[in-house]
């Protein structure tokens, strides 16, 4: 009821309704900053109310009140007229409105439903609008289920003659190396689309095409490279035609890849975020025919009626997405440049690459598990000696107790949420230093972490088909462009311990071959160089120095030859933490000394290389006019926070650009 009355604030609250600011200054708010009477909960004020009547007669009565809560009392009478002030709403404000002009009406869910799809308020989105309200006309749609030849062969037709048709594949599974082939769907215009069943096998499922039969129909078109192709994440549907021996050709678009190359901040790339963002339209999700969780069912169980709609939905979308996107990628010649010329010719070649997989010596793994078990047995034997009893090692509870109530050691830093003090890497890094215990729990820690996610578990991701492990690679997930490899992560194999770098000796190459490293030579200061223009720098590539070395003579004031070891560390460090932005702070810290002194070091730096800082501040200009950055080949990438008000996320955009 959006009324209360007396009778329900008495019931609730335990006090009249000319007592609820007196009640609110006692209980205090920490939301609106109302400081209130510690340990004062609702029925201790409510007690003292029903008691004195007024928080002026409680503050009378202060000395009666015993125990604790009235020490607290006593202690809060300062500010508890503070308290009562900031609880009272002024009534003497003059208001331009009657009351008729504010009265409720109703909203207007059509518009708010436009704007929640705008910025993607999703919850709110369901709240005012219901699945298939969100459009003010939706397309009409002519969705088909393919069951017979003579469909078809209509159908055929109609991919053969299409300038661009977009195209889906329905599994059993996400992994691409193990997915088995349930369906196809097709679309060739918005709103016309087929979805074409093959190997659904519930009971009474109806009669489909023979999967071998279509495939032969379909393969001339599926590896023609004339017939043009746009999907949503296109290299998975690739890697699964590929084990039915389909070279998947003609791909000239991927929406997923659209998206992220026209904005990569701007929203999720996946089908449902991408249709909502664009088309504001909420999508058939697969959880929604499929179930969640433990009882969710694999494509080929779910009914033809249902599959059709949601498989059908998938390519219709996929193509609306596409005619809504491309035309504004294409209006832009840096992004475009990128999704043409890097980022659709590398579908295909990350698809090869994941489908070949890493060949793993699983042999290696296992004696390196064992290793690690034992020395982990090691550890916590010495733990439990310096600790004098037994306890679990990966709780960071029990942990705690040892170290900060029996040991005594000093509490660095403490948990925002719980105010217990923290266990944290960084925590035990600084213990470290002058106690033995956080030592063995780190080494403890880090040979557990390397045991659960690499010497046990890349073993049992091995394909029994092929003896290699298959990751997948992302490509619109970095902002930056950077690819992201997930199931395994094959980006993140340690190397900074000597357990980590053992890790990589399990990696290797089949018999004849060798595996190659390459890596970029100071990639980050060429790519400054290049940009800022700068003379000495450039000067410094030329002539082949050692760039480092080269910026340490120049920021200490010494030749070449003089340089010391130290000295060109620190060099290395401002070389690279001034190129992203770090402040003579952040030096300081890193470099050990203080900060006027890396403030100095800054200065020196700038004054060598003019064109450095030039460059930089010319980008910080220019990113906050454009409110976004480009790579020299043209990638973007979007700084919404560049012009913010608040402080450290500007700073932090800046940095970003």
């Amino acid at each position: 009821n959006p009324v209360t009355d007396r009778e329900r604030v008495i019931e609730r609250f335990g006090v009249t309704p000319e007592q609820i600011i007196d009640y609110l200054a006692l209980v205090g708010d920490k939301v609106d900053n109302i400081p209130g009477v510690e340990k004062c909960g609702p029925k201790t004020a409510a007690k003292w109310l029903e008691q004195y009547g007024t928080l002026d007669a409680i503050i009378e009565h202060a000395e009666e009140i015993k125990g604790k809560v009235g020490e607290n009392l006593r202690a809060a009478i300062p500010h508890l007229p503070l308290s009562k002030t900031l609880a009272t709403i002024h009534l003497n404000v003059e208001l331009e409105q009657e009351l008729e002009d504010i009265k409720s009406i109703p909203a207007d869910n059509q518009q708010l439903a436009e704007l929640f799809a705008e910025f993607e308020f999703k919850t709110w989105l369901h709240e005012v609008s219901g699945r298939d309200a969100i459009q003010k006309e939706k397309a009409p749609r002519d969705y088909v289920t393919i069951l017979n030849k003579d469909t078809f062969a209509e159908w055929k037709s109609k991919l053969e003659q299409a300038d661009l048709f977009a195209f889906d594949t329905e599994t059993t599974s996400l992994d691409y190396m193990n997915a088995e082939l349930v369906g196809m769907s097709f679309a060739v215009k918005p709103g016309e689309a087929a979805y074409l069943p093959l190997t659904h096998d519930y009971l009474d499922a109806p009669d489909q095409l023979p999967l071998d039969w279509v495939l032969e129909q379909l393969k001339p078109i599926l590896e023609s490279d004339s017939v043009k192709k746009v999907g949503q994440n296109l290299k998975y549907d690739m890697s699964v035609l590929a084990r039915y021996d389909i070279k998947l050709k003609g791909v000239a678009f991927d929406t997923m890849l659209e998206s992220y190359t026209f904005n990569s901040v701007a929203s999720r790339h996946d089908m449902d975020s991408l249709a909502m963002n664009y088309l504001g339209q909420d999508t058939i999700h697969f959880e929604d025919i499929a179930g969640k969780g433990a009882k969710q069912i694999t494509f080929n169980q779910i009914e033809i009626d249902k599959a059709a709609e949601y498989a059908a939905e998938d390519a219709d979308i996929t193509l609306q997405l596409h005619y809504k996107i491309w035309p504004q990628l294409e209006q832009n010649e840096g992004p475009k440049g990128i999704f043409e010329h890097i980022e659709m010719p590398l579908l295909t070649v990350l698809s090869k690459v994941e489908r070949t997989g890493v060949l793993i010596d699983d042999q290696i793994l296992r004696e390196k598990s064992q290793k690690f078990a034992a020395r982990m047995l090691e550890l916590e034997q010495k733990a439990y000696d310096i600790a004098g009893e037994e306890f679990n090692l990966g709780s960071p509870k029990q942990l705690q107790r040892i170290l900060f109530e029996k040991l005594e050691l000093p509490v660095i830093k403490r948990s925002a949420k719980t105010k217990q003090p923290s266990t944290a890497e960084e925590v035990l890094q600084e213990l470290a230093l002058d106690y033995p215990l956080p030592k063995v729990i780190m080494e403890y820690r880090g040979l557990s972490k390397l045991k659960s996610t690499y010497t046990d578990k890349l073993p049992e991701m091995i394909n029994q088909k092929t003896g290699r492990v298959h990751t997948s690679y992302h490509q619109a997930v970095a902002a930056t462009g950077r690819l992201s490899s997930t199931d395994p992560n094959l980006q993140n194999i340690p190397i900074k311990s000597e357990e980590g770098r053992s890790i990589r000796q399990a990696f290797i190459a089949p018999k004849g071959h060798k595996i190659v490293a390459a890596d970029y030579s100071q990639i980050e200061l060429r790519i400054m160089a290049h940009l800022s223009q700068d003379e000495g720098l450039l000067e410094a590539f030329a002539q082949g120095e050692d760039v480092h070395r080269a910026t340490a003579a120049e920021v200490f004031g010494v030749s070449s030859d003089s340089v010391t070891a130290e000295q060109r560390r620190r060099a290395k460090a401002i070389n690279f933490g001034l190129i992203y932005g770090m402040s003579a702070f952040g030096l300081a810290k890193q470099i050990g000394v203080g900060r006027e002194e890396a403030q100095h070091y800054i200065d020196t730096y700038f004054a060598r290389y003019p064109g450095v800082e030039a460059y930089m501040n010319d980008t910080r200009e220019k990113a906050a006019k454009l409110e976004y950055v480009e790579t020299l080949y043209g990638r973007r990438l979007y700084l919404p926070e560049i012009n913010s008000s608040n402080g450290m996320r500007r700073k932090a955009a800046e940095r970003t650009a």
